[in-house]
């Protein structure tokens, strides 16, 4: 099973999460909140990278990659625990529409 663990929190491939990262637009700023299905985790030590896959608005997949280490990042949550996926890299939702595309 692929995991990595940030601060407390450990991440399995297939765990539904909320990813709060800042955003800065000119001279303000604010905490973002991506929620999705946590489909790759690549690379090692400081390189190390995850991507994150949500359903959007028309039902169009949009995934988003950030660096583990980044300084963007405020806070990863788990909200939903992986149930047993046995793949370390989930890019056959691609191709799946609807519910069976949120549900791993």
């Amino acid at each position: 099973m692929i995991s990595v663990t940030v601060g407390e929190t450990n991440l399995h491939i297939g765990d539904v999460i909320r990813v709060h990262s800042k955003v800065v637009e000119g001279a303000k700023s604010r905490i973002q909140v991506y929620e999705g299905i946590l489909i790759r985790l690549q690379g090692r030590d400081v390189n190390r990278t995850f991507t994150v896959r949500k359903i959007g608005a028309a039902g169009v997949g949009i995934e988003r990659t950030w660096p583990l280490d980044s300084n963007s990042i405020v806070k990863i949550e788990v909200k939903k625990k992986d149930s047993g996926v046995r793949r370390s890299k989930l890019y056959y939702l691609r191709d799946l529409t609807g519910k069976s595309a949120t549900r791993v």
